[in-house]
């Protein structure tokens, strides 16, 4: 890496309930067509906007995400939004990982569906003085926001976390899951 050239890094938060290929389908994206240099897997404990959604526990989560991410050298799994104090708000991981790289340019990967409500974040403003959006959209364009910078992916992956713990055994799920990591489901029954 260039001595000019800051480290790209790249927080990709969720529930990951469970992660798939989706997921990671996306984030080699950011690594290969925007240069990212690490991206971060984050599993919250609980999202401020799914409250009233329970999810696997958090230790199988976490050990999904890992699984999943392991034969990437560029990916990395942290736990901090596991153990932040509750709801997982997006600006305080930003703000711990500013801390973290304090060099770097930080990214924040999201789907349009998120970005169409960024706005009505807690502390959005703030959260988009400490980093850059990467928005994955699965058609158009997302919509520019004044005072948030953005890049736009097109191209989303059609893996659905919500049909897998419907129907973990389903082929689709099959077919979406890290093969570890459809094992790890299937040994713990998680869903």
């Amino acid at each position: 890496m260039s001595q000019n050239r800051k480290l790209k890094v790249c927080l990709i938060g969720g529930t990951f309930d469970p992660i798939h290929l989706g997921h990671t389908y996306i984030a080699a994206r950011c690594k290969r067509e925007l240069g990212m240099d690490k991206v971060i897997f984050l599993p919250c404990r609980q999202s401020p906007h799914k409250l009233t959604k329970q999810n696997a526990p958090d230790n199988h989560r976490l050990k999904m995400c890992q699984l999943a991410t392991a034969n990437f050298p560029w990916a990395e799994v942290n736990d901090h939004d596991l153990t932040a104090p509750i709801p997982s708000y997006s600006w305080r991981t930003a703000e711990h990982f500013t801390e973290q790289y304090p060099d770097a340019e930080l990214y924040w990967l999201m789907g349009a569906d998120q970005w169409e409500t960024i706005q009505k974040w807690d502390r959005a403003e703030h959260l988009a003085s400490l980093v850059k959006f990467i928005v994955i959209s699965r058609g158009e364009d997302p919509a520019e926001i004044p005072g948030f910078e953005r890049t736009s992916l097109t191209g989303a992956h059609t893996a659905s976390a919500t049909a897998i713990r419907q129907d973990a055994s389903a082929t689709n799920s099959i077919s979406y899951l890290h093969p570890e990591v459809l094992h790890y489901v299937k040994e713990h029954q998680l869903y």
